[in-house]
């Protein structure tokens, strides 16, 4: 054979070898590559079930969540939910946090129904237990520590369901400076839920005419809340 005929083949050889060892490199760095997935996996469900207690579910926070939302899909009291995870500010969760769901139903005290009606005529925590009282016969109980904003929380005290969603004739709940809310706060009635998912309310010492029963429209959203015995 001629020099420059075995100068070809063995290029030729080495071009193939080289090929091969590279196909095989990259089926290599794929192959780590998946069994690291796996093994990531499997630590980080791992990790997230050692947080729970066996029995719980276990719920990855994902964007748009909120523990309202969670609570109400599995049924669980937001108190509850927060009180079990250890979270300090229900409206405060982030984005991959882990939420134990606790496995074994919890036996709630009964909610507490109020006596009367206790609070300053014409103000709107007044029209708000005034008016659920009409819809449903029960006063809210709480008559202290008690302006607008906090009625979420002495809800809570007296084991009144709290949700993120709407229901009719329910109480809603703005926090300060949400939806044209002031910095006490604000509680009214849900009268109507509307087509686009804003609630229908009425209300008193809210606008012009603070001294009458107004109807306003608000959109559910953070800092609102929606109060039911």
């Amino acid at each position: 054979m001629r020099l420059h005929q075995r100068i070809w083949h063995y290029f030729q050889q080495h071009r193939v070898a080289r090929m091969v060892v590279g196909h095989v490199s990259v089926v290599l760095v794929l192959g780590l590559l998946l069994l690291t997935n796996i093994v990531s996996a499997n630590i980080f469900g791992a990790s997230a079930q050692s947080l729970c207690s066996s029995g719980d579910r276990v719920y990855i926070v994902v964007s748009g969540d909120t523990l309202g939302k969670i609570a109400t899909h599995y049924h669980v009291q937001l108190k509850r939910l927060a009180s079990y995870n250890h979270i300090a500010n229900p409206n405060v969760i982030y984005i991959h946090q882990t939420i134990c769901i606790p496995g074994k139903a919890v036996h709630e005290p009964p909610p507490v129904k109020g006596k009367g009606d206790y609070f300053p005529y014409g103000q709107c925590t007044w029209y708000a237990s005034h008016r659920y009282f009409e819809l449903h016969h029960v006063y809210v109980p709480w008559t202290t520590q008690s302006d607008a904003w906090q009625w979420t929380g002495r809800a809570q005290d007296f084991h009144w369901h709290i949700s993120d969603k709407p229901s009719m004739g329910a109480i809603i709940n703005l926090q300060p400076w949400v939806d044209g809310a002031y910095q006490w706060g604000h509680v009214g009635v849900v009268e109507k839920i509307l087509s686009n998912g804003h609630v229908m309310v009425s209300n008193m010492n809210w606008g012009a005419y603070y001294w009458k029963v107004t109807y306003v429209e608000f959109a559910p959203g953070p800092g609102v809340t929606f109060i039911t015995y």
